[in-house]
C-alpha cells in the first residue's frame, strides 16, 4: 500500500462530476481503494474521496470514530467502509449546522448545513450492497464526501461567513467545540 498526494483546493480534478466506476472488482480499484484508507488514516481523516487523489471515479473512503459526544442514539460509530458509484437520499427536510473540515482545504474549517438523516446505498470491491440509512456525524460524513464526487467542495455549501476560518484560530477561541 501507499500514501497518496492528495489534491488541493483550485486543482481542476476537484471541480468535475466523477465517471461511474465500470469494474469495482478489479485489481486496481481494489488498490486504489487500500491506498485511499491508508491515506485517510495517515492524514488522519474520516473520509477521502477519489477525486481528492486525483482519480476522477464515483468511489469514496471513510470511517464514523467512536468516541464522539452525540445526543442521537442512532448515532454511532462504524468501521472502514467503502462506497463505489454510491447514490445518497436525504430524508426529511430537517437540517442541522456543524463544523467541517477537508484534506483538500487543510487548516481550514466551517459550518455547513447538513441534511440530518440521509439513506445511502452503493457496492464495495467485492460487488456487496451497502444500503444505510443514517444520521448525525455518519450522514454528514457520506454527504460530503459525495460532494466531492459531483465536484462540490464544503465551502460552495456555506451559508454565513462568519463561520469560516483557520482551525487553529477557530480552536484557539473555542468556537468549534
Amino acid at each position: 500500500m501507499a500514501i497518496l498526494k492528495i489534491a488541493r483546493m483550485g486543482h481542476p480534478v476537484l471541480l468535475q462530476k466523477c465517471a461511474p466506476v465500470a469494474d469495482p472488482g478489479a485489481p486496481e480499484i481494489r488498490r486504489l481503494v487500500a491506498d485511499m484508507i491508508e491515506t485517510m488514516e495517515d492524514a488522519p481523516g474520516v473520509g477521502l474521496a477519489a477525486p481528492q487523489v486525483y482519480q476522477p471515479l464515483r468511489l469514496f473512503v471513510f470511517r464514523v470514530p467512536g468516541g464522539r459526544e452525540t445526543k442521537d442514539p442512532e448515532d454511532t460509530a462504524s468501521a472502514t467502509s467503502v462506497l463505489i458509484n454510491p447514490t445518497v437520499e436525504l430524508i426529511g427536510e430537517e437540517r442541522a449546522l456543524a463544523w467541517e473540515g477537508c484534506l483538500s482545504i487543510p487548516d481550514l474549517r466551517a459550518a455547513v448545513p447538513r441534511a440530518t438523516r440521509i439513506r445511502y446505498r452503493g457496492i464495495d470491491c467485492d460487488g456487496t450492497v451497502i444500503e444505510r440509512e443514517v444520521t448525525g456525524f455518519h450522514a454528514r460524513v457520506v454527504q460530503h464526501e459525495y460532494d466531492h464526487l459531483d465536484g462540490i467542495l464544503y465551502t460552495m455549501r456555506m451559508t454565513d461567513f462568519r463561520y469560516f476560518g483557520f482551525t487553529a484560530e477557530l480552536d484557539r477561541a473555542g468556537a468549534t467545540g
